[in-house]
């Protein structure tokens, strides 16, 4: 059985236009700022609901069904305590309301991350950066405003998965507002099944999860979520006593949980990459293993896309991700003739992610080659590259 998720009403963001874009290769150096606000304070006190998401590791497909209403754990407990009663309540997910009420204070490194604290992007935003003081964020579009407008430092999101494949409204958004990809990071996804204190496995019927090989085999009956944290705060504000959520080890200690099983992931190789963002890109370098990622279209013709990724083949530049998206806000163009009428072609933009810095002459040849034919092109970064696995 199957369950979605009800949502309160939320404000939406006005998210800025694409500024336009030409075929100049950008300057690394250059950088967009936004003026800075006043600095104020305020107690976000808003409902939070998770951010959409469609990969393995943050949330499976939502189908229609018994509704579970997370958002009433929230209407009922305006602020969150852990199981004992800490005179500390937790912070809650930044909404779009809140972003004209905040401002950055003090000197640690203020990162954003979307989802509610437990969710593993608050994991990968403290390993990116210690001692950082991560910031929840309602959706991913909330995180990435906050960073454009000096709200935060630094946001850390998932980019892809290695199960469920890419995060397509982050690739989108790479696009929309004008960050700069300054490091990834790596972050294994280890799930454990917990419940409330006295709940032992065999008293479930039921677990809010994303695990459905493992949960069959203990004869238990997946409810899907979008969150795996917000499952372990529903269980726990709930007080259920037949059913578990499928959540990190932190979640477990920060809602009072019970960890009844460790590492249930259906697949050990559950790995999720994350992206981390700023307002100025960092100075390449050539000491160190580096990596760039770029965006660009191509116009229509047979071979285009092969010789587009051919400047990089011919300098022995290795890819390492290579994504195509629609090509926003562009009406189809030429139909064919016939009387099923489909599109002669679709415009698309590529998202393309190279093991070099911008600093290597390679590089720079090979994007001032594909500069030449290409209708767009965009640096989105150029940063060190993560290869270990935590």
């Amino acid at each position: 059985m199957a369950a979605t998720i009800v949502r309160s009403p939320k404000l939406s963001l006005s998210l800025p236009t694409p500024e336009s874009t030409t075929s100049n290769l950008p300057s690394l150096n250059q950088s967009f700022f936004t003026p800075l606000p006043k600095r104020r304070r305020c107690i976000s006190i808003y409902a939070c609901t998770a951010g959409d998401q469609s990969n393995s590791a943050f949330g499976g497909e939502i189908k229609k069904g018994q509704a579970i209403e997370l958002n009433k754990v929230n209407d009922e407990n305006p602020y969150e305590f852990n199981a004992k009663d800490s005179p500390n309540p937790l912070p809650r997910p930044l909404t779009s309301a809140d972003l004209s009420n905040m401002a950055s204070e003090g000197s640690r490194l203020r990162v954003a991350y979307q989802g509610v604290r437990g969710a593993y992007s608050e994991s990968a935003a403290e390993k990116a950066y210690p001692n950082c003081e991560a910031v929840p964020c309602e959706q991913f579009d909330t995180a990435f405003d906050a960073v454009e407008r000096w709200l935060v430092d630094r946001a850390v999101l998932p980019i892809e998965n290695s199960l469920g494949g890419s995060i397509h409204r982050n690739y989108d958004l790479l696009l929309r507002y004008r960050l700069h990809i300054v490091g990834e990071v790596k972050l294994a996804i280890r799930h454990c099944l917990l419940a409330n204190n006295g709940v032992k496995i065999e008293d479930l019927k039921r677990a809010l999860a994303q695990c459905e090989n493992t949960l069959t085999k203990l004869g238990l009956v997946r409810e899907a979520v979008d969150d795996t944290a917000g499952a372990a705060k529903y269980i726990a504000f709930s007080k259920l006593k037949d059913a578990g959520a499928v959540a990190s080890l932190a979640a477990s200690r920060i809602y009072g949980l019970n960890v009844l099983a460790q590492d249930i992931q259906d697949d050990s190789d559950n790995v999720t990459r994350f992206l981390m963002l700023a307002r100025e890109p960092i100075i390449p370098r050539t000491d160190k293993p580096f990596k760039t990622s770029v965006v660009f279209s191509l116009d229509e013709g047979p071979g285009v896309l092969f010789k587009a990724l051919a400047v990089f083949a011919m300098r022995s530049i290795n890819l390492t991700k290579i994504e195509s998206r629609p090509l926003q806000k562009q009406a189809l163009r030429v139909l064919e003739d016939s009387v099923d009428g489909f599109p002669k072609y679709f415009p698309y933009l590529f998202y393309v992610d190279f093991e070099a810095s911008m600093a290597d002459q390679r590089a720079q040849n090979a994007l001032g080659h594909l500069k030449e034919f290409a209708t767009f092109l965009r640096v989105l970064g150029s940063y060190p590259s993560d290869s270990g696995i935590a």
